[in-house]
Parts: structure tokens; sequence; C-alpha cells
């Protein structure tokens, strides 16, 4: 059990520490995803 809970705190910091790195990719395809969607909804 507590190397359940060490290893979440462990996972927590990584997120904590390297949550840009996370976002950025993130928000780059979702904002290519609605960019295709708008296109085909306006091109169609």
């Amino acid at each position: 059990m507590q190397t359940l809970n060490q290893g979440y705190r462990a996972f927590g910091l990584l997120l904590a520490i390297n949550w840009d790195r996370l976002l950025f990719p993130t928000s780059i395809f979702l904002s290519l995803m609605t960019a295709a969607y708008l296109a085909n909804i306006l091109l169609v």
C-alpha cells in the first residue's frame, strides 16, 4: 500500500512539473481538429 501511495505522489509531482508539456500539444491537436471540423462543415 505504501508503494502505491508513493507512486501516486511521484506521478502527481511529475504532472505538476510537466503539465505544460502535456498542455501545448493537446491544445494544438484540439485546434487542428476544430479547424478541420469547421472546414468540413463550411465547404460541404
